[in-house]
C-alpha cells in the first residue's frame, strides 16, 4: 500500500516529522514516499495512486500552507484517505475536517499513523468511520525507531549554521523529547500535551545523529521544546554524543526558568559542543510575562544572559514583541535592554517584528480581557484577530516587518534601522547612550546562528 507523507514547512529543517513515521510505516511493509514542499515541488504523480496521504502540521505556517495542498490532493485522488498529524492538527480539527481530512493525530503520532495504515490495509474499501478509532491526541510512551531520512532531500538543501564570516556548517536536526512540563498561556504545545513531555530513547537519538553525520552534518539542532525538561535525559545524551563525535557542535532550546534552575549544568553543555541556546524570553515587561505565565521576570532574563556569557554560550533570545499590552515605553525599553546586555548581534532581525498569534484553543482565551479584545475566529488565517488600542503600535509593527526583510550586512545595521523607526513612530526621546552603542563597530562580533532564523 502506498503512503505519502507531506510537509509544507518546518523552519528550514529536514523534517523529523516525516522521517520518524516513515521508519515505522516502512517496517510494517508500506511503500512510503516523503515530500517536503519547502524544498521540493508538488508532484501530482506521487499522490495519484496513494491509499493514504498524511500531512505533517507542526506549526501555524505549515497548517495554513497545507490548505491549498489538501485541496489539490483531493482533486487528483478523491479516493485517498487523508490524515493530518502533528501539533497543530488537533488544534484545527474542525477546519481540517471541513477540508476533507478524515483522521486527526496529535501528540505522539507515530503509533497512530501505524494503526491507521494497518486499518486501511486490512479494510481498503471500507468507508471511513464517523468516529476515528485512533486517538486524536496520544500521550502514550513510544519505543521509537531511527528515522528513515533516505527519502528526503539532502541536508545540504536545508538551513545551515553560520559560524563566523564566510563559514558555514551543514546542519542536521533531531528531537530528544517532545511536549513540555510547563503551561505558558501563549504556547500551542500546552493544549495538546497538557504539561507532559515524552522522551525519545537515547540510543535512537544517537543513531539518528550518527546517520546524519555520515550524510555530512557538522552541527545538530535539537528541536526539543525545552532541552532541560529532563536534564537527566539530556546531559548524558550530549556527553555520549561528544564522546563519539568530539568535533560536532549543536544548539538547544531552554526556557529562562530552567537556565537559572540548572545553571550548574551549563558548563556541561559548553564542554560537549553546544554553541548557543535559544530561549523564549518573549518580553522584558513583567506584566506581559505574567499574562503569558512564563514563570520568569525581566530580572531573570538579565541573570540568564549573564550566566550564559560567563560560561561561553551564546544566547539566542526570541520575543513576542507586539502584543495587545505592548506600549511605546515597553517597546523602547526592550530595545534599550538588548543593547545594554550586549545582545544586538544575538537577536535575529525578525524578532523585532513578531506579533502575537492567538490560535484555536489558546490558553490566552482564559483571560477575560483577551476574550473581550479578539474578533471572531478567522478561518482563513486560523487565528483570533486583534488590533492594538494604540494605532501607532500597529503602524510600527507593519513598518518593522518590511524593514527586517531588507537585506543588510549585520544585525547591528538591522538594529539601527529598528531603533530609528521606533523613535520616529513612537516619538521616543533621543538616547545618547544608544547612539554611542550604535556607533561602536570594533566590538561587533557575529555569533553562531542558523541561516533561517524564524522561530515559532
Amino acid at each position: 500500500m502506498r503512503v505519502v507523507l507531506i510537509s509544507t514547512y518546518e523552519l528550514g529543517h529536514q523534517p523529523f516529522g516525516l522521517a520518524s513515521p516513515a521508519a515505522w510505516l516502512e517496517q510494517a511493509g508500506a511503500q512510503v514516499v516523503c515530500r517536503d514542499l519547502a524544498i521540493q515541488p508538488f508532484d501530482p504523480d506521487i499522490v495519484a495512486d496513494a491509499a493514504l496521504v498524511a500531512f505533517y502540521l507542526p506549526m501555524h505556517t505549515a497548517t495554513r500552507l497545507a490548505g491549498e495542498v489538501i485541496a489539490r490532493v483531493r482533486a487528483i485522488n478523491p479516493h485517498a484517505h487523508l490524515c493530518a498529524y502533528g501539533l497543530y492538527a488537533p488544534l484545527n480539527e474542525p477546519w481540517l475536517r471541513a477540508h476533507g481530512i478524515s483522521t486527526i493525530l496529535g501528540g505522539e503520532f507515530e503509533a497512530g499513523l501505524l494503526a491507521l495504515y494497518q486499518r486501511l490495509s486490512t479494510h481498503p474499501s471500507t468507508p471511513p468511520p464517523s468516529t476515528q478509532p485512533e486517538p486524536r491526541i496520544s500521550l502514550a510512551k513510544q519505543a521509537f525507531l531511527p528515522p528513515a531520512r533516505h527519502a528526503l532531500p539532502a541536508l545540504q538543501s536545508y538551513a545551515y549554521l553560520a559560524h563566523g564570516p564566510g563559514q558555514q556548517r551543514t546542519a542536521g536536526y533531531t528531537e530528544a523529547s517532545r511536549g513540555c512540563k510547563h503551561s505558558c498561556r501563549h504556547c500551542p504545545i500546552v493544549p495538546v500535551y497538557a504539561g507532559h513531555f515524552r522522551v525519545v530513547q537515547p540510543a535512537i537519538v544517537l543513531e539518528d545523529i550518527r546517520r546524519q553525520v555520515a550524510a555530512g552534518a557538522q552541527h545538530i539542532t535539537f528541536g526539543d521544546p525545552d532541552f532541560f525538561n529532563g536534564p537527566g535525559h539530556a546531559i548524558p545524551l550530549v556527553q555520549a554524543l561528544h564522546a563519539e563525535f568530539p568535533a560536532l557542535t549543536y544548539d538547544v532550546t531552554i526556557k529562562i526558568e530552567h537556565l537559572l534552575r540548572h545553571a550548574a549544568l551549563l558548563p556541561a553543555l559548553r564542554a560537549t559542543g553546544c554553541l548557543f541556546v535559544t530561549s523564549a524570553v518573549e518580553a522584558a515587561d513583567d506584566a506581559i510575562l505574567a499574562r503569558f505565565a512564563k514563570r520568569h521576570t525581566r530580572a531573570d532574563f538579565v541573570r540568564a544572559a549573564g550566566l550564559l556569557r560567563e560560561v561561553g554560550l551564546a544566547l539566542n533570545p526570541t520575543f513576542v514583541t507586539f502584543t495587545p499590552w505592548t506600549t511605546r515605553q515597553t517597546y523602547i525599553e526592550l530595545l534599550e535592554l538588548i543593547a545594554e546586555l550586549g545582545l544586538i548581534e544575538h537577536v535575529a532581525p525578525i524578532q523585532y517584528a513578531i506579533r502575537l498569534l492567538i490560535p484555536a484553543q489558546s490558553r490566552l482565551l482564559e483571560l477575560a480581557d483577551v476574550r473581550a479584545l479578539v474578533q471572531p475566529f478567522d478561518q482563513a488565517a486560523l487565528v483570533y484577530p486583534w488590533a492594538h488600542p494604540d494605532p501607532s503600535i500597529d503602524t510600527l509593527y507593519r513598518q518593522l516587518l518590511r524593514a527586517v526583510k531588507v537585506r543588510r550586512n549585520t544585525r547591528h545595521e538591522h538594529f539601527a534601522e529598528v531603533w530609528r523607526l521606533a523613535q520616529a513612530t513612537l516619538g521616543a526621546p533621543p538616547n545618547e547612550r544608544m547612539q554611542r552603542e550604535l556607533a561602536r563597530r570594533a566590538d561587533w562580533r557575529p555569533i553562531p546562528h542558523m541561516s533561517e532564523p524564524w522561530y515559532c
